[in-house]
Protein backbone atom coordinates (compact mmCIF):
# COMPACT_ATOMS: atom_id res chain seq x y z
CA UNK A 1 0.00 0.00 0.00
CA UNK A 2 2.82 2.54 0.99
CA UNK A 3 4.78 1.42 -2.80
CA UNK A 4 1.44 2.53 -4.50
CA UNK A 5 0.74 5.66 -2.98
CA UNK A 6 4.36 6.81 -2.81
CA UNK A 7 4.62 5.79 -6.68
CA UNK A 8 1.57 8.09 -7.01
CA UNK A 9 2.99 11.36 -4.95
CA UNK A 10 6.34 10.47 -7.34
CA UNK A 11 3.88 10.65 -10.43
CA UNK A 12 2.19 13.70 -9.52
CA UNK A 13 4.62 15.83 -8.57
CA UNK A 14 6.93 14.78 -11.72
CA UNK A 15 3.62 15.91 -13.75
CA UNK A 16 3.79 19.07 -11.64
CA UNK A 17 7.50 19.72 -12.17
CA UNK A 18 7.07 18.96 -15.59
CA UNK A 19 4.02 21.61 -16.21
CA UNK A 20 5.73 24.34 -14.09
CA UNK A 21 9.36 24.08 -16.35
CA UNK A 22 6.78 24.71 -19.61
CA UNK A 23 5.11 27.35 -17.61
CA UNK A 24 8.81 28.63 -17.17
CA UNK A 25 9.86 28.72 -20.14
CA UNK A 26 7.15 30.08 -22.82
CA UNK A 27 8.95 30.86 -25.13
CA UNK A 28 10.74 27.93 -25.67
CA UNK A 29 6.49 25.82 -26.14
CA UNK A 30 5.89 29.16 -28.49
CA UNK A 31 7.27 27.56 -31.64
CA UNK A 32 6.09 24.18 -30.89
CA UNK A 33 2.34 24.49 -30.17
CA UNK A 34 -0.03 22.37 -31.92
CA UNK A 35 -2.98 24.62 -30.72
CA UNK A 36 -3.40 28.13 -29.34
CA UNK A 37 -5.55 29.24 -27.57
CA UNK A 38 -6.43 33.31 -27.41
CA UNK A 39 -8.67 35.18 -25.24
CA UNK A 40 -10.95 37.60 -26.96
CA UNK A 41 -11.88 40.69 -24.93
CA UNK A 42 -9.36 43.12 -24.63
CA UNK A 43 -6.79 40.76 -26.45
CA UNK A 44 -7.84 39.79 -29.96
CA UNK A 45 -10.45 42.80 -30.24
CA UNK A 46 -9.79 46.17 -28.37
CA UNK A 47 -12.99 46.09 -26.10
CA UNK A 48 -14.39 44.29 -23.63
CA UNK A 49 -17.20 42.97 -25.50
CA UNK A 50 -19.56 43.24 -22.53
CA UNK A 51 -18.61 46.57 -21.95
CA UNK A 52 -19.61 47.48 -25.19
CA UNK A 53 -22.75 46.18 -24.80
CA UNK A 54 -23.92 47.75 -21.74
CA UNK A 55 -22.78 51.03 -22.73
CA UNK A 56 -25.19 50.18 -25.92
CA UNK A 57 -27.69 49.16 -23.76
CA UNK A 58 -26.89 52.58 -21.48
CA UNK A 59 -25.22 51.29 -17.90
CA UNK A 60 -21.49 51.58 -18.96
CA UNK A 61 -19.73 52.67 -15.95
CA UNK A 62 -21.04 50.55 -13.18
CA UNK A 63 -20.59 47.57 -15.97
CA UNK A 64 -16.84 48.80 -16.28
CA UNK A 65 -15.82 49.04 -12.75
CA UNK A 66 -17.39 44.97 -12.13
CA UNK A 67 -14.92 43.67 -15.40
CA UNK A 68 -11.98 45.18 -13.61
CA UNK A 69 -12.82 43.40 -10.87
CA UNK A 70 -13.62 40.34 -13.02
CA UNK A 71 -10.49 40.55 -15.08
CA UNK A 72 -7.96 41.06 -11.56
CA UNK A 73 -9.61 37.52 -9.69
CA UNK A 74 -11.22 40.02 -7.05
CA UNK A 75 -14.50 38.47 -8.21
CA UNK A 76 -15.81 35.07 -8.58
CA UNK A 77 -16.18 35.38 -12.62
CA UNK A 78 -19.65 33.83 -12.57
CA UNK A 79 -21.27 35.81 -9.43
CA UNK A 80 -19.86 38.93 -11.95
CA UNK A 81 -21.13 37.87 -15.30
CA UNK A 82 -24.80 37.39 -13.47
CA UNK A 83 -24.55 40.30 -12.05
CA UNK A 84 -23.32 42.55 -14.74
CA UNK A 85 -26.39 40.96 -17.52
CA UNK A 86 -29.20 41.29 -14.88
CA UNK A 87 -28.00 45.17 -14.93
CA UNK A 88 -27.68 45.12 -18.34
CA UNK A 89 -30.50 42.63 -19.22
CA UNK A 90 -29.96 43.11 -23.07
CA UNK A 91 -32.41 41.80 -25.48
CA UNK A 92 -32.56 39.67 -28.50
CA UNK A 93 -32.39 42.89 -30.84
CA UNK A 94 -30.32 45.10 -29.00
CA UNK A 95 -27.89 42.57 -29.13
CA UNK A 96 -28.20 42.11 -32.66
CA UNK A 97 -28.17 45.53 -33.22
CA UNK A 98 -25.32 46.30 -31.27
CA UNK A 99 -23.13 43.57 -33.68
CA UNK A 100 -24.07 45.69 -36.54
CA UNK A 101 -23.95 48.51 -35.40
CA UNK A 102 -21.04 48.72 -33.15
CA UNK A 103 -18.39 45.82 -35.47
CA UNK A 104 -15.37 44.45 -32.61
CA UNK A 105 -11.90 46.13 -33.61
CA UNK A 106 -9.69 43.48 -34.23
CA UNK A 107 -6.30 44.18 -32.51
CA UNK A 108 -3.14 45.16 -34.39
CA UNK A 109 -1.21 42.34 -35.50
CA UNK A 110 -3.90 39.69 -34.50
CA UNK A 111 -5.12 38.92 -37.91
CA UNK A 112 -0.87 38.40 -39.11
CA UNK A 113 -0.54 36.33 -36.16
CA UNK A 114 -3.31 33.65 -36.96
CA UNK A 115 -2.61 33.53 -40.73
CA UNK A 116 1.09 32.83 -40.05
CA UNK A 117 -0.13 29.97 -37.61
CA UNK A 118 -2.95 28.70 -40.07
CA UNK A 119 0.32 28.59 -41.99
CA UNK A 120 1.67 26.37 -39.89
CA UNK A 121 -1.07 24.02 -39.26
CA UNK A 122 -1.58 25.06 -35.69
CA UNK A 123 -5.46 24.82 -34.20
CA UNK A 124 -6.14 28.67 -33.02
CA UNK A 125 -9.15 28.75 -30.55
CA UNK A 126 -11.09 31.58 -28.95
CA UNK A 127 -11.90 31.06 -25.53
CA UNK A 128 -13.92 34.02 -23.63
CA UNK A 129 -15.80 34.80 -21.20
CA UNK A 130 -17.78 36.78 -23.35
CA UNK A 131 -20.86 35.93 -25.74
CA UNK A 132 -20.95 33.97 -28.67
CA UNK A 133 -23.23 36.33 -30.69
CA UNK A 134 -21.00 38.41 -30.28
CA UNK A 135 -17.63 36.75 -31.20
CA UNK A 136 -18.91 34.84 -34.52
CA UNK A 137 -17.99 37.90 -36.45
CA UNK A 138 -14.91 38.12 -35.33
CA UNK A 139 -14.01 34.40 -35.86
CA UNK A 140 -15.07 34.55 -39.35
CA UNK A 141 -12.83 37.78 -39.96
CA UNK A 142 -9.94 35.62 -38.70
CA UNK A 143 -11.10 32.92 -40.64
CA UNK A 144 -11.30 30.79 -37.86
CA UNK A 145 -14.19 27.97 -37.76
CA UNK A 146 -17.17 28.64 -35.30
CA UNK A 147 -16.42 25.59 -33.98
CA UNK A 148 -13.24 26.29 -32.19
CA UNK A 149 -15.31 29.40 -30.23
CA UNK A 150 -15.67 28.63 -26.38
CA UNK A 151 -17.68 31.12 -24.92
CA UNK A 152 -21.17 31.97 -23.25
CA UNK A 153 -24.72 31.93 -24.69
CA UNK A 154 -27.21 34.35 -23.99
CA UNK A 155 -30.72 32.75 -23.09
CA UNK A 156 -33.85 35.00 -24.65
CA UNK A 157 -37.70 34.18 -24.34
CA UNK A 158 -39.88 33.71 -27.28
CA UNK A 159 -40.47 37.80 -26.59
CA UNK A 160 -37.01 38.31 -27.38
CA UNK A 161 -36.35 39.83 -23.56
CA UNK A 162 -33.17 38.76 -21.79
CA UNK A 163 -33.55 35.29 -19.88
CA UNK A 164 -30.01 34.12 -18.54
CA UNK A 165 -27.26 32.55 -19.70
CA UNK A 166 -26.54 29.05 -19.68
CA UNK A 167 -24.60 27.86 -16.98
CA UNK A 168 -23.49 24.99 -18.30
CA UNK A 169 -20.96 26.23 -20.67
CA UNK A 170 -17.70 25.91 -18.84
CA UNK A 171 -16.56 29.95 -19.59
CA UNK A 172 -19.68 31.11 -17.05
CA UNK A 173 -17.72 29.63 -14.29
CA UNK A 174 -14.21 30.73 -12.82
CA UNK A 175 -11.23 28.34 -13.87
CA UNK A 176 -13.71 27.35 -17.03
CA UNK A 177 -10.73 28.20 -20.07
CA UNK A 178 -8.98 25.77 -18.10
CA UNK A 179 -11.50 23.03 -18.27
CA UNK A 180 -11.97 23.66 -21.83
CA UNK A 181 -8.18 23.29 -22.24
CA UNK A 182 -8.25 20.68 -20.50
CA UNK A 183 -11.51 19.03 -23.06
CA UNK A 184 -9.58 20.09 -26.27
CA UNK A 185 -6.08 18.16 -24.95
CA UNK A 186 -8.44 15.19 -24.36
CA UNK A 187 -10.24 14.91 -27.57
CA UNK A 188 -7.42 16.03 -29.69
CA UNK A 189 -4.28 14.66 -28.05
CA UNK A 190 -2.58 18.07 -28.05
CA UNK A 191 1.10 18.05 -26.50
CA UNK A 192 1.82 21.91 -26.55
CA UNK A 193 -1.35 24.59 -26.42
CA UNK A 194 -0.75 27.69 -25.43
CA UNK A 195 -3.01 30.20 -23.79
CA UNK A 196 -2.39 34.01 -24.70
CA UNK A 197 -4.74 36.87 -23.11
CA UNK A 198 -4.90 39.60 -20.66
CA UNK A 199 -6.60 38.78 -17.38
CA UNK A 200 -6.52 36.33 -14.64
CA UNK A 201 -8.84 33.56 -16.02
CA UNK A 202 -6.29 33.24 -18.89
CA UNK A 203 -3.41 32.92 -16.43
CA UNK A 204 -5.62 30.66 -14.32
CA UNK A 205 -6.03 28.25 -17.05
CA UNK A 206 -2.05 27.12 -17.19
CA UNK A 207 -1.94 24.62 -16.43
CA UNK A 208 -4.09 22.67 -18.23
CA UNK A 209 -2.10 24.63 -21.12
CA UNK A 210 1.34 24.38 -21.47
CA UNK A 211 2.34 27.67 -22.22
CA UNK A 212 0.89 31.14 -21.08
CA UNK A 213 1.62 34.61 -22.55
CA UNK A 214 0.60 37.49 -21.41
CA UNK A 215 -0.76 40.22 -23.78
CA UNK A 216 -0.92 43.93 -22.98
CA UNK A 217 -1.41 45.67 -25.82
CA UNK A 218 -5.19 47.21 -24.95
CA UNK A 219 -4.51 47.17 -21.18
CA UNK A 220 -1.96 45.92 -18.72
CA UNK A 221 -2.95 43.74 -15.71
CA UNK A 222 -0.48 44.20 -13.70
CA UNK A 223 -1.00 41.64 -11.25
CA UNK A 224 -0.87 38.93 -14.57
CA UNK A 225 2.09 41.18 -15.85
CA UNK A 226 3.83 40.20 -12.73
CA UNK A 227 2.86 36.65 -12.63
CA UNK A 228 3.64 35.34 -15.90
CA UNK A 229 7.14 34.49 -17.67
CA UNK A 230 6.32 35.78 -20.86
CA UNK A 231 4.14 38.81 -21.28
CA UNK A 232 4.37 40.83 -24.72
CA UNK A 233 2.40 44.53 -25.80
CA UNK A 234 2.66 43.96 -29.99
CA UNK A 235 2.07 40.72 -31.37
CA UNK A 236 4.38 40.93 -33.76
CA UNK A 237 6.62 39.68 -31.00
CA UNK A 238 5.21 36.32 -31.43
CA UNK A 239 5.06 36.18 -35.27
CA UNK A 240 8.87 37.37 -34.92
CA UNK A 241 9.26 34.39 -32.54
CA UNK A 242 7.87 31.68 -34.75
Amino acid sequence: MFQITNSRVFHWFTDRSRYFSKMADARSVWPVADAVCFDVDSTVIQEEGIDELAKYCGHGEDIANMTRCAMSGSLDFRQSLAMRLDLIRPSMSQVRDFVREKPARLTPGIKKLVEHLHRRVVDVYLISGGFRGIIGPVALELNIPLQNIYANKLKFYLTGEYAGFDENEPTSKSGGKGEVIRILKKNHGYSNVVMIGDGMTDFEACPPADAFIGYGGNVIREEVKKRCSWYVTDFNELVNAL
